[in-house]
C-alpha cells in the first residue's frame, strides 16, 4: 500500500498542529486577561475622574454662592453634574458651608 508520508512526517505534523493548537489556546488566554485588566483600569480610572468632576463643581458652587451644598443632587440640579450612579457607588458629605465636602467613589 501506497503511503505519501512515512510514520515520522505524520507524527511530526500532529505535533505540530498541538504546537499551533496550544499557541493559540495561550494567546487566546492572554488577551482575555490583557482585556479584564484594561477594564478595571478604566473603571479605576473612571471612578478617579468622577470624584474630580463632583469636587470640582463643589468649589465652583462655593465660588460661586459662597458656601459648599449640602447635597450632590443640588450640584445635578443647579449646575448640570452628570453622575453615572449605575456604575458608581458615591459618597457624599458635607460637614459644614466652609469645608470641602467629602467625596468617595467606588465602582461597583
Amino acid at each position: 500500500m501506497y503511503h505519501p508520508y512515512t510514520t515520522e512526517q505524520i507524527r511530526e505534523r500532529q505535533r505540530s498542529r498541538v504546537r499551533v493548537a496550544v499557541a493559540s489556546v495561550v494567546a487566546f488566554v492572554l488577551a482575555a486577561l490583557f482585556f479584564f485588566a484594561a477594564h478595571l483600569a478604566m473603571r479605576e480610572q473612571g471612578a478617579v475622574s468622577m470624584r474630580a468632576a463632583i469636587l470640582d463643581t463643589a468649589k465652583q458652587c462655593c465660588a460661586v454662592e459662597g458656601a459648599y451644598p449640602h447635597s450632590m443632587d443640588y450640584l445635578v440640579d443647579h449646575y448640570g453634574l452628570v453622575v453615572n450612579d449605575a456604575d458608581y457607588q458615591i459618597a457624599y458629605e458635607c460637614y459644614a458651608d466652609n469645608i470641602l465636602p467629602s467625596v468617595v467613589v467606588t465602582p461597583r
